[in-house]
């Protein structure tokens, strides 16, 4: 019913540790008929700050999420993206992400 609606349908979640990609794959896989432009993630409102805000960040995420960062110039950070990633949790990235 929603489909024939005339309402724009979102997906939204707080996941960090997948990319959109990866979502819409276990979404549709579990029986969901969704497009990747409907699924809104904490991940898309972080790219879309970084892009509005024209930073480069130091991501602290899980390596499944990354793509959803491809394109965003990560050299000389002057930002940090903390997601649910605890291997990256580490002093040494700790460190990089205090400078």
């Amino acid at each position: 019913r929603l489909r024939s609606a005339p309402v724009t349908i979102r997906f939204v979640t707080n996941t960090t540790k997948e990319c959109k990609r990866d979502l819409l794959e276990r979404l549709t896989k579990l029986g969901f008929d969704i497009a990747e432009n409907e699924i809104f993630t904490s991940l898309t409102a972080a790219r879309n700050l970084l892009e509005q805000k024209q930073v480069r960040p130091l991501l602290l995420v899980d390596d499944k999420a990354l793509p959803d960062f491809t394109g965003i110039a990560t050299d000389d950070p002057n930002a940090v993206v903390v997601g649910l990633a605890p291997e990256h949790f580490h002093y040494e990235m700790m460190n990089r992400a205090f400078r």
